[in-house]
């Protein structure tokens, strides 16, 4: 079924695959090497308390997976009029996007202000988790409005390629909110202990000031494809809206049913108890970090494959997509590798109790062998079905197998046989097995690949 590529067509691909690729690495993996910095930071404080931000930040999750889904709908659009450099029209989807992200947005941190505490008991039935929980949240859910906005720009220059300085914004970012976690957890540098609450006012600082240099730049380069005056975003009519829309709600609806899906099996694993809620919290962190490859590599795919197929060129971007897949195999198992012989170091940063760590281990052991499936889907679905605008298939195959099979396997391992967690979260991984098959069959069909331009 491969598509032969020339040694040329290879380069352009791989020459391309770095300029955006590492670039997004780069931006995935500070972000992620916040929430390390973050869980390695309240985790010093107390298992209770690291449980409790991990409940909180559900939230968050969900928000910001289903503020994924917007742009990543659109996103569809954007890519191939990029392709043909069609800025009038970029624009008007960079508006869209602009416009659903204040939809979602004021709602949610109205919610997550005033439902607090209901929100984290959600996850945990421990009354100390839950207030410490609510005291985070009561001030994070803030932050949510400029992550959201900073969302719009750093999403869509990866679409576009232009990515050093919103890197580099990033990166300043994280920094500020390291120093300011030092200084605000633990009350150094003259500042006030505030434990939890210091961690939250930290991450909100951090997202004003990273908003804040976003938009500063990009609209002192006036030559940044995202500079548009206000007129220009909100030029697109409600036929553009519509196509778009019918593109961008099944990845909306696709990621959403995602995001519950991994919040109620977080939230199953706490009824095993608050550690569990902490190694999970650990666990998924590590793992998001040796994830940031694939990340970087699947939103590469999206722009390679569908600026190819905005040109027009079909056998080009299916035979692109397939080194895409090779990669990703060569990234298994390094990956892999690396994830076993170093989660022995990554446990003892916690000093947790004997217990607890042994957990941690036998935990980041099963993440490590699961990783290969999960990323192969991820890639497949994200990186490579979504670029031909095959969002409704998308949204089946992760509905049924995120809700329809990922969350009873949770629930049964847990409830109904009482496994400990290592052996929940391998029951658990099987619905991955079996997903990454259904997506090769689709992208082996080719059915996935439209054109949106007219080319």
């Amino acid at each position: 079924m491969a598509t032969t590529l020339n040694a040329n067509d290879k380069r352009t691909f791989y020459r391309h695959m770095l300029k955006v690729g590492v670039p997004v690495m780069i931006q995935q993996l500070i972000v992620v090497g916040l929430n390390l910095v973050d869980t390695i930071m309240v985790g010093k404080v107390s298992e209770n308390a690291l449980a409790a931000v991990g409940a909180a930040n559900q939230i968050y999750f969900i928000y910001s997976v289903l503020i994924f889904g917007i742009f990543s709908g659109a996103g569809v659009y954007l890519v191939q009029y990029w392709g043909i450099k069609d800025l009038k029209s970029l624009r008007k989807i960079v508006g869209i996007d602009y416009v659903m992200c204040a939809v979602v947005t004021v709602p949610v941190v109205v919610m997550a202000f005033f439902a607090s505490p209901f929100l984290v008991g959600l996850f945990t039935d421990d009354l100390e988790v839950i207030a410490l929980g609510n005291d985070y949240m009561k001030i994070a859910c803030f932050s949510y409005i400029f992550s959201g906005l900073t969302f719009v720009i750093s999403y869509n220059s990866r679409a576009t390629a232009i990515l050093k300085v919103p890197t580099a914004i990033n990166a300043c970012a994280i920094l500020i909110n390291i120093f300011l976690n030092y200084c605000l957890i633990y009350g150094n540098l003259g500042m006030p202990e505030m434990g939890v609450r210091g961690a939250a006012t930290a991450t909100l600082i951090a997202r004003i000031a990273e908003f804040a240099a976003m938009f500063t730049y990009v609209y002192v380069s006036k030559d940044n494809p995202l500079c548009a005056k206000p007129k220009e975003l909100l030029s697109f009519d409600k036929r553009l809206f519509k196509n778009v829309m019918k593109t961008a709600v099944p990845v909306i609806f696709n990621e959403s049913l995602w995001a519950v899906s991994v919040s109620v099996i977080f939230a199953i694993y706490g009824k095993i108890s608050p550690a569990a809620l902490a190694i999970v919290q650990v666990a998924n962190t590590v793992t998001e970090v040796f994830q940031t490859a694939y990340t970087g590599l699947g939103n590469a795919s999206t722009v390679i494959v569908g600026q190819t197929l905005g040109q027009g060129k079909k056998e080009l971007a299916y035979g692109y997509s397939g080194l895409s897949l090779k990669a990703a195999w060569v990234l298994n198992v390094v990956m892999t590798v690396i994830f076993i012989a170093i989660r022995g170091s990554i446990a003892s940063i916690y000093g947790f109790n004997e217990e607890t760590t042994h957990l941690l281990m036998e935990s980041l052991l099963v993440y490590a062998v699961a990783i290969t499936p999960k990323m192969l889907a991820y890639l497949i679905i994200c990186g490579i079905l979504r670029a031909g605008g095959d969002t409704l298939y998308c949204m089946v195959i992760d509905a049924a197998f995120n809700m329809v099979i990922q969350v009873p396997l949770a629930f049964v391992a847990v409830v109904v046989m009482g496994l400990s967690l290592p052996m929940a979260i391998a029951v658990v991984a099987i619905s991955d097995f079996l997903k990454v098959i259904a997506c090769y069959q689709r992208y082996f069909s080719k059915k996935w690949m439209n054109i949106f331009t007219g080319m």
